[in-house]
């Protein structure tokens, strides 16, 4: 009996170790990846999300927000990776750039950085917006933006960004989805409010999943090669290092005439040996013999 019952909880314990290891790869590796459903705040979520100055480069359908900030390694790679995918699967990517707050004393962002969000809030310029992200942060000098840095209005400007990404986050949290850049916030196909704290790129394809968009697309302008289309690889004669050029050839002439200054064997190809002539072979003819013509 005894040794039934250590057994028994031997068991247990074993079957308890195995549960939580496989709850714990679960969560792990899938489950906190998944984007969160928002139950609670909807309403004011969504129009903290319509007040706020977008950008967006078109494309209409439903329209998928992404929350960061320019120095954000991990926002930007998302939108760098993923924009034209979830534009090929019909939404409307909007971008929110906000210039974050000081911390502890510490300065988190540049004049050039703020007055930039200023300009972007107030002009929601696309266009700019693209050449900000085009060019890397120590290289950008805002060149005919007015600065924020002393100036009222785009100062408050600067920091509406700011407070719209703290109120954002406080209702995120109270609504008990993560906080996190780039934070990425769509409604899903039955009209659901989601959110994803996508900074890291497991969490890429759920979103992907949940908006039908597709897991890559072609680069712009780049067509894949069909029947009757140039494949792109070289071929003799058009005019690329690999190919090789035709040969000139000498014309032709008619039967029975040379051209002035050429022999016959002037007119073979260099490099190549030059025909032999052919001798001309009369037909057979006909013999009759027996009634039966053979040639």
């Amino acid at each position: 009996m005894r040794r039934f019952l250590i057994w028994s909880a031997l068991a247990v314990v074993i079957g308890l170790a195995l549960a939580g290891g496989g709850y714990w790869a679960y969560w792990n590796f899938y489950a906190r990846f998944q984007p969160v459903t928002i139950i609670r705040n909807q309403a004011e979520i969504q129009r903290l999300l319509d007040e706020a100055s977008w950008v967006s480069g078109g494309g209409g359908g439903e329209p998928l927000y992404i929350i960061g900030y320019r120095d954000s390694a991990s926002a930007q790679r998302f939108e760098r990776e993923e924009a034209e995918k979830l534009r090929a699967g019909g939404v409307e990517v909007r971008v929110i750039v906000f210039a974050r707050p000081d911390r502890e004393g510490q300065v988190q962002s540049t004049p050039v950085e703020r007055a930039t969000v200023a300009e972007l809030w107030l002009s929601r310029d696309w266009s700019l917006y693209q050449r900000w992200t085009a060019t890397p942060s120590r290289d950008w000098t805002a060149a005919g933006i007015p600065a924020s840095d002393g100036n009222l209005a785009r100062s408050a400007v600067v920091d509406a960004s700011r407070q719209f990404v703290t109120r954002l986050n406080a209702l995120m949290r109270d609504a008990g989805a993560p906080t996190g850049y780039p934070l990425v916030v769509w409604r899903d196909r039955e009209g659901f409010l989601k959110a994803c704290a996508c900074a890291d790129a497991r969490s890429w394809a759920f979103v992907r999943d949940d908006l039908n968009a597709p897991d890559s697309v072609a680069p712009d302008g780049v067509e894949t090669p069909g029947p009757g289309m140039d494949s792109g690889l070289p071929v003799p004669g058009d005019g690329s290092s690999e190919s090789l050029p035709y040969p000139i050839l000498p014309p032709i002439p008619p039967a029975g005439q040379t051209i002035p200054g050429q022999t016959g064997d002037e007119t073979a190809i260099p490099g190549t040996t030059p025909p032999r002539p052919v001798t001309p072979v009369s037909p057979p003819q006909a013999t009759q013999q027996d009634d039966t013509t053979f040639f």
